[in-house]
């Protein structure tokens, strides 16, 4: 306990690379995972912008990027990091590289969420003359917002737990402090009092995005 206390500097510095990692990632990933979402949901066959050849190459690569590790996919795009952040250690590239693989994760959530509006809103504006562009931001992700934000919650909870995996990248955080500090030195009470900060940052989390779906669908 005595050596918790000593490193309890680490342990706040730790729980503020963690908060850091994971809501800059969650940002960067969910407009990127918007947009890409948002791309395969209106190029499906009978949809705004039916292109079925941009739909399949986008599914496919989707299909292809979300079921790898993070921790290989990290390694896999080393060459792209460094081209992108000039590092492959570090925080930043844990953002980048946690950014981007959460990317694809988000495209997926979106495609499912905006599915499930209904078609005749969409049909009527339309009807309205509303161009597709109008559609997607006055009617689809409006629509759609309250279980996108649900699923930007559930989100929020997988990169907490990619970013625990930021010490095999020469990254912090409370994955790292937890590793170096805790397990490697057969420390328990750090390893303890990780688990505890990051159940309470995944419970904060969990709780404001179910309060925002509150309120978006009770628009």
């Amino acid at each position: 306990m005595n050596d918790f206390i000593d490193n309890l500097p680490l342990f706040f510095q730790s729980i503020w690379e963690t908060i850091y990692i994971v809501v800059i990632s969650l940002v960067a990933s969910g407009v990127l995972g918007l947009a890409l979402g948002v791309g395969l949901t209106v190029t499906r066959p009978g949809h705004l912008v039916a292109r079925r050849a941009v739909h399949v190459s986008l599914n496919v690569i989707v299909n292809i990027v979300r079921p790898v590790p993070f921790i290989i996919f990290a390694a896999a795009i080393g060459p792209l990091t460094m081209l992108a952040v000039h590092t492959t250690i570090g925080n930043t590239a844990v953002i980048f590289a946690l950014s981007l693989a959460a990317t694809f994760a988000v495209a997926r959530i979106v495609e499912q969420n905006l599915l499930t509006v209904d078609p005749g809103v969409i049909e009527a504006a339309r009807a309205m003359g509303a161009s597709p562009w109008n559609i997607i931001l006055r009617v689809l992700i409006p629509e759609g917002l309250g279980p996108l934000v649900l699923g930007y919650t559930f989100l929020f909870v997988g990169i907490v737990d990619m970013s625990a995996q930021a010490a095999l990248i020469g990254g912090g955080g409370l994955g790292t402090f937890a590793i170096v500090y805790g397990y490697q030195r057969f420390n328990w009470p750090v390893v303890y009092f990780s688990v505890a900060a990051i159940i309470v940052i995944v419970q904060a989390g969990q709780f404001f995005g179910n309060w925002l779906a509150r309120r978006a669908l009770r628009r």
